[in-house]
């Protein structure tokens, strides 16, 4: 097996020419750098330095041959090692990032144009799927870092913490003018067509989760793929929908849609952070993380 530092002592004895020189720049004794020669002078089987008055100079038959592919070779590993250290200290490199559509638009769109401007030379890749398949591509290797809707348990990532909460709350459009200004008990909402999001998702499990423990079963008339569409359908008075607040606060704000004051109101969720188990961060992944937790 080679030992990189009996070579290295061989090159700084070569350079400097004196075994005393040697022991200082390298920070260890004399004896101890006369030994690591030796060593390496009996594991190649020849001799490397000629000893003289004047000190040590390579052998024609020994240290010359070898001594600038050695230092060829010491260079490769300093470039290498300074490579590896430019990633703890420079934003560089491609950062896969994971999340649904809607989390990308309402919560991420403004720290991703923030991180660009700060650091241009970082590559942001963007994977929009759902919570639970951008859990699966975290695992797989396919993308870096994972927004997802809450809560959502899986014992092969890391979950950091929740980046930002979710407040689903029920809208409705001019159609349903009667049901504003009031409470509306929660079971009362199954009187009206119901707007919700596609079953598979982690919003409808927790849902179901929700009205479970109050009996309650609301089953909707119209299931969409996105929230987006549910919104514009809610405006045109296709049924009462439910969605986060923080996914319509434009339509709320600009009376296209209005606040269903439901009785009990739905547990807030959370967006969460993770990241694949046992991964080396780079120095970009720790500050694009750090914009949205401490780590």
């Amino acid at each position: 097996m080679v030992n990189l530092e009996l070579y290295r002592v061989f090159y700084v004895v070569a350079k400097c020419g004196s075994l005393t020189k040697a022991a200082q720049e390298l920070y260890i004794s004399q004896p101890a750098v006369s030994q690591a020669i030796k060593q390496l002078e009996n594991q190649l089987g020849v001799s490397l330095f000629n000893r003289t008055h004047k000190g040590m100079e390579l052998s024609a038959a020994g240290g010359k041959l070898i001594y600038k592919k050695i230092a060829d070779a010491l260079s490769l590993v300093e470039e290498a090692e300074n490579s590896l250290a430019e990633l703890k200290t420079t934003a560089a490199g491609t950062i896969r990032i994971g999340a649904t559509d809607s989390i990308f638009a309402h919560m991420l769109a403004d720290k991703l144009a923030e991180f660009n401007e700060k650091y241009p030379a970082v590559r942001l890749e963007l994977i929009s799927s759902t919570s639970p398949y951008t859990v699966n591509q975290l695992k797989e290797g396919k993308c870096d870092v994972a927004f997802v809707n809450l809560p959502l348990q899986d014992d092969d990532v890391k979950f950091c913490g929740t980046v930002t909460h979710l407040t689903d709350v029920f809208v409705a459009g001019k159609k349903f003018l009667q049901l504003q200004g009031q409470e509306v008990p929660l079971q009362r909402l199954q009187e009206f067509p119901l707007l919700m999001i596609e079953e598979n998702t982690v919003f409808r499990r927790a849902l179901a989760d929700f009205t479970q423990t109050l009996g309650i079963k609301l089953n909707p008339d119209i299931e969409v793929a996105n929230w987006d569409f549910m919104t514009k359908l809610a405006i045109k008075g296709m049924g009462v929908g439910c969605i986060p607040r923080e996914y319509v606060g434009e339509e709320l704000a600009n009376g296209e849609l209005f606040e269903v004051d439901v009785t009990p109101p739905l547990p807030v969720r959370g967006v969460g952070l993770a990241l694949a188990k046992n991964v080396q961060l780079s120095f970009a992944m720790k500050e694009f993380i750090s914009m949205f937790t401490h780590f």
